[in-house]
């Protein structure tokens, strides 16, 4: 239990410094760099993944050993799943149920889709990107070679998702 925690604010705590780093760039490539917004967008989301995978692999799951450019584009790939489902819950609630004042704009995107989104790229992370060597080889399938429930035999992990 100690360690799901522990992994949890890990998590947490890298996700808030790459999302520092992707609000400060942005407002520094928008502002003073005169870039225009997907531009900018593009280039702070690069670097905000950037800082989330170095604080992730050196920080919160070292203990896994994951490298190379494998487990780096799979990190790009679930993080921009993330920013996908934030952006689908945007448009879901402006476009599709019609709520286009700022304020429904704002819960939909940075407060329903940040967590949808969140939940999906700790799953992803997790699952896909950062497993122990022995679960990692141990088959090609989907589950990566894990059976039964989250604990100290599937990929050095304790604890449980169901408490």
């Amino acid at each position: 239990m100690v360690a799901a925690r522990r992994e949890l604010l890990g998590f947490a705590c890298v996700g808030l410094l790459a999302y520092a780093v992707d609000l400060g760039l942005f407002t520094c490539l928008r502002g003073p760099a005169g870039l225009g917004p997907l531009t900018a967008k593009t280039l702070s989301f690069v670097a905000g993944c950037s800082v989330a995978y170095a604080g992730n692999a050196l920080g919160t799951y070292r203990h896994t050993g994951t490298r190379g450019l494998r487990p780096c584009a799979v990190f790009f790939a679930v993080n921009a799943a993330g920013a996908a489902v934030q952006l689908l819950c945007l448009a879901v609630s402006h476009y599709g149920l019609g709520l286009t004042s700022q304020h429904a704009d704002t819960v939909s995107g940075a407060g329903v889709g940040m967590v949808l989104g969140t939940i999906l790229r700790f799953w992803g992370t997790r699952t896909l990107v950062f497993r122990s060597g022995a679960a990692a080889a141990g088959g090609g399938g989907g589950s990566g070679g894990r059976t039964g429930s989250w604990n100290g035999t599937n990929g050095g992990r304790v604890g449980s998702w169901t408490g």
